[in-house]
């Protein structure tokens, strides 16, 4: 799985708050990539809480 942060972030650290093993919140997000796949379903759940849905997952 590849996780993407779309332009519109507004750093609302809800997916920190869900995934704090893959997800920063700065200024934006920053995404841990070697972190992704033992979390995986911890990303797709804070993906579905962003409420500017910009974590695109592929």
């Amino acid at each position: 799985m590849k996780v993407k942060i779309e332009d519109g972030c507004i750093a609302c650290g809800a997916c920190e708050s869900i995934c704090d093993a893959v997800f920063t919140v700065e200024d934006t997000v920053l995404v841990n990539e070697a972190n992704i796949s033992a979390n995986e379903e911890a990303v797709k759940e804070a993906a579905e809480a962003c409420p500017v849905s910009v974590i695109i997952l592929e």
